[in-house]
C-alpha cells in the first residue's frame, strides 16, 4: 500500500501524569479530530480514579472512544484491543475526522499501528491460574524459567517480573504446541495500512515527573480512590481489573494487613515505576518524536511544537482527501 493510501493515525504517547489527554484534545481540537484510547484500564466501567479517566471537561466536547466500554469481569486481550480499535478508527475516518490515539499501554500502540495479526489461539482460564498461581507460590523467576525452557527467544524479550506477559506467553505456546516467539514474528508479516506521526511525552526532569505523579496520587485519594478501590476488590478481587495500579497497592490495608498511609506510599512508588517501564518501552520505538516538557508547561507553546513536528514529518499528506483542514484559533 503506498503512503498515500495509507490511513492517518496521529498519537500522543508517553508515561502516565505527563499531560496525554490535554494534548490529545487540544491536538483534537486544532485538527478536527476525534480521540481513541489506548489505555488498558481505562476500557473497564467503574474504574475512574485510579485510572485517570478523562472527565466530560477535560474531554471539552472531544468524543474519546474505547473508554468505560466494559464490565470490570470481562477478559480482554491486546487482539481485543486491536480489533475494537480498528473499528472505531474506521468509522472516525468516515465521519471525515482524523483519529488521535491517546495512552501509555505500549503493547497496544504498538499492535496497532504496526497492525500486528493475531493467530486464533485459545484461551484457557484454568490454565492461567494454574500459571499465575505457580508465579505467586514460587516467584516470578521460576515461572519465567518455564517459559525460557520451552522459548528462550520469547523468555529474552520478556522481563521476569512481567507476569501477565509470561503467563500469556505460556499460554500460547503450551495450547498452540508452536512457540510464542514464532507466532510474534508471523504477526508481522501484513504491512501496516496506518501512516502514523507519534508525539511522545517526557520531562527533561525525571524529579518533576515523579513530583507530578506522587500530587496525582493524593489528588485520586481525596477524589475517593480508596472507595472505589475497596469496591473493585470486594466484587472482582481475582480479575485483570482489580490487579491494576491503584487497587492491588490498597489490598492490605483492606486486609487490616498494613495502614493507609504505607500503601498510599506503595501506590506511589509503583506508579513511578510505572512510569520508568512505560519510557523503557516507548524508548524501543525509533519512531516516536519526543517533546521533553519542563515544570511550567505552556500548553499553547507545546501544541505549536506539535503542529511543528507534523509539518516536518509531512503527516498532513492526509490532504490528498480534503480531510482535516487546519484552523486558527
Amino acid at each position: 500500500m503506498r503512503t498515500e493510501e495509507k490511513i492517518p493515525i496521529l498519537a500522543v504517547v508517553g508515561p502516565t501524569a505527563s499531560g496525554k489527554t490535554a494534548l490529545g484534545v487540544e491536538l483534537a481540537k486544532y485538527y478536527h479530530g476525534e480521540v481513541v484510547s489506548a489505555d488498558s484500564m481505562q476500557i473497564y466501567q467503574g474504574m475512574d480514579i485510579a485510572t485517570a479517566k478523562p472527565t466530560p471537561e477535560e474531554m471539552q466536547g472531544i468524543p474519546h472512544h474505547l473508554i468505560s466500554v466494559l464490565p470490570r469481569d470481562t477478559l480482554f486481550s491486546v487482539a481485543d484491543y486491536v480489533k475494537l480499535a480498528e473499528e472505531k478508527i474506521t468509522q472516525i475516518v468516515q465521519r471525515e475526522k482524523l483519529p488521535i490515539l491517546v495512552g501509555g499501554t505500549g503493547l497496544y500502540i504498538a499492535s496497532l499501528l504496526d497492525h500486528v495479526q493475531f493467530a486464533e489461539t485459545k484461551q484457557d482460564a484454568a490454565l492461567r491460574k494454574e500459571l499465575t498461581n505457580y508465579a505467586e507460590t514460587n516467584g516470578a523467576a521460576a515461572l519465567h524459567s518455564r517459559l525460557a525452557a520451552l522459548d528462550p527467544e520469547a523468555a529474552a524479550s520478556i522481563h521476569p517480573n512481567n507476569i501477565v506477559r509470561v503467563v500469556r506467553a505460556l499460554e500460547v505456546t503450551m495450547l498452540s504446541g508452536k512457540p510464542f516467539s514464532v507466532q510474534k514474528a508471523e504477526s508481522h508479516l501484513i504491512p501496516s495500512p496506518y501512516c502514523s506521526c507519534i508525539i511522545g511525552l517526557d520531562y527533561a526532569d525525571r524529579a518533576v515527573l515523579y513530583e507530578r505523579i506522587n500530587r496525582r496520587v493524593d489528588q485520586m485519594v481525596q477524589n475517593g480512590l480508596v472507595e472505589e478501590s475497596y469496591a473493585v476488590w470486594k466484587t472482582h478481587p481475582q480479575q485483570t481489573a482489580a490487579n491494576a495500579i491503584g487497587y492491588k497497592e490498597l489490598i492490605p490495608y483492606f486486609n487490616g494487613d498494613c495502614d493507609l498511609e504505607t500503601c498510599i506510599d506503595k501506590l506511589k512508588q509503583e506508579t513511578r515505576r510505572y512510569a520508568k517501564r512505560q519510557l523503557t518501552w516507548l524508548r524501543k520505538r525509533n519512531d516516536v518524536m519526543w517533546i521533553k516538557l519542563y515544570e511550567i508547561n505552556n500548553n499553547k507553546e507545546i501544541l505549536e511544537k506539535c503542529k511543528k513536528i507534523i509539518a516536518k514529518r509531512q503527516f498532513l499528506c492526509y490532504n490528498r482527501i480534503g480531510l482535516f483542514e487546519k484552523t486558527e484559533k
